[in-house]
């Protein structure tokens, strides 16, 4: 019996260390190389990027209106006529009735081509504010991006941390279910010899089955967490990784620094301050309505026909070339009141967009007060949990010592490992609720992409 049960843990202690060798085989998943993934493959992230782009392309030169028109033009006609001509009984020169004159298929042809040119010369100002207008939003697209790339890095991190906390809680389970399985190995010997009861070594059973379920639903709940990041990277669902569950919380100074600055660099209010600026360009293009436009035309041409004869007219042909050059100018003096309305409206809007500002001003002082709490609270429970696992272990010693010792019943064993249990995922959950939470909090100052992690 004795060499049966060294057989059994050599076996478990044998798949136990190639499970640890293949999973340090597997690639190490650093959180730099997960956001630089995301950065490159997530949906969300190429679709932001695709919108910058857009707006690049209408800012340019070509979207301006600076840039005069020029077109050309081009036609042809054809016309095959059969006609007679009756002089209704005139008499020609000799006093005879002149006799009617028939002509068959005669033809006509006209040939025309043109290149023209229109360009605006002055248009109240209102070409040069809307490029204005397009160059602020395509830095409002860029800001956008920039919103869609720390929310979708906010996301990833928090299931990384995930993955982190549940590879480490599946390292805890591991190590109690290695130490119920050499209580029961132990409880199995000293039954043997008659040295404890049955009831000893079935609730030494008992309590390995009920950590082998913990470990199997943990490493389940792993293998979603890595999906769900998978998922996020934009990748096979089913690739294999590991994470790094080093820890390093930001200095406080410089997050003191980074919440000083967060008028200059959170998101929100840098897109809030362009929209200010587009609505006043807005305003400013709008009050050119009352000034007068003035442009210029111009075109040349060539056209060229081709006339059957007819009954009084040889057939001829013509072909001549022309240049046009002109100059307009438009004013609308009164246009029923719409210039004056559009003109006051955009006084309101830039009203609204300042009161908007306002409103987010309030709002990320408020979410960053928020965040901020959190965090020092997250950093505190952790610190305190932190002191907890070491308490419950060194209970934990002592308690096995004395089970050795048979100064302990078998339930009080088991519950100090229960207590250092969920001591030790309490642990875990607190360190990366509090990793999550400074996440949080460096998305509202502006810095998230800017700090290591």
């Amino acid at each position: 019996m004795r060499k049966f049960l060294f057989y059994i843990v050599a076996v478990i202690l044998m798949f136990s260390g190639r499970s640890f060798g293949q999973e340090d085989m597997v690639e190490l998943l650093d959180k730099e190389d997960a956001i630089a993934l995301m950065l490159e493959n997530n949906f969300s992230v190429q679709i932001a990027r695709n919108n910058v782009n857009i707006a690049e392309n209408n800012a340019g030169i070509l979207n301006s209106g600076y840039l005069p028109t020029l077109f050309g033009l081009a036609g042809g006609n054809y016309d095959n006529t059969t006609s007679t001509t009756d002089f209704n009984g005139a008499l020609d020169n000799q006093g005879n009735p002149r006799p009617d004159i028939t002509i068959e298929d005669a033809e006509t042809r006209a040939l025309n081509a043109s290149i023209n040119l229109d360009y605006t010369l002055f248009d109240g100002l209102g070409r040069l504010y809307n490029y204005k207008s397009l160059k602020e939003q395509y830095q409002l697209s860029e800001l956008q991006a920039r919103q869609t790339i720390e929310e979708t890095a906010v996301q990833l991190l928090v299931v990384y941390y995930d993955v982190a906390r549940l590879k480490e809680n599946v390292a805890v389970l591991e190590t109690a279910l290695e130490i119920s399985k050499e209580r029961e190995v132990r409880a199995q010997y000293q039954f043997d010899y008659g040295q404890v009861r049955k009831l000893d070594l079935l609730n030494a059973r008992v309590d390995v089955n009920t950590d082998s379920i913990n470990l199997l639903n943990a490493r389940q709940q792993l293998l979603n967490a890595k999906r769900d990041l998978n998922l996020l990277l934009n990748r096979d669902l089913e690739t294999t990784f590991r994470v790094d569950t080093t820890v390093t919380f930001v200095n406080e100074l410089e997050l003191e620094s980074y919440v000083a600055s967060v008028e200059e660099n959170n998101v929100r209010l840098l897109q809030a301050e362009k929209n200010l600026e587009i609505t006043d360009y807005t305003l400013k293009r709008n009050r050119g309505l009352l000034l007068p436009t003035v442009g210029l035309s111009g075109s040349y041409g060539w056209n060229r026909s081709e006339n059957p004869a007819s009954a009084f007219f040889p057939g001829t042909i013509r072909t001549s070339a022309s240049l046009n050059v002109g100059l307009n100018l438009r004013w609308n003096l009164f246009d029923g009141g719409n210039a004056y309305t559009t003109i006051r409206n955009s006084k309101i809007a830039i009203e609204n967009q300042e009161l908007v500002k306002s409103q987010f001003q309030q709002e990320v002082y408020r979410d960053l007060a928020n965040a901020k709490g959190d965090y020092d609270n997250a950093l505190y429970i952790y610190g305190l949990q932190e002191q907890n696992v070491l308490t419950n272990k060194d209970n934990f010693e002592r308690s096995r010592e004395q089970l050795k010792l048979g100064q302990i019943s078998s339930l009080e064993f088991r519950q100090a490992q229960i207590n250092l249990l969920n001591a030790q995922t309490t642990r875990n959950a607190a360190k990366y609720n509090a990793k999550a939470a400074e996440a949080r909090l460096l998305q509202l100052v502006g810095q998230l992409l800017n700090v290591p992690f």
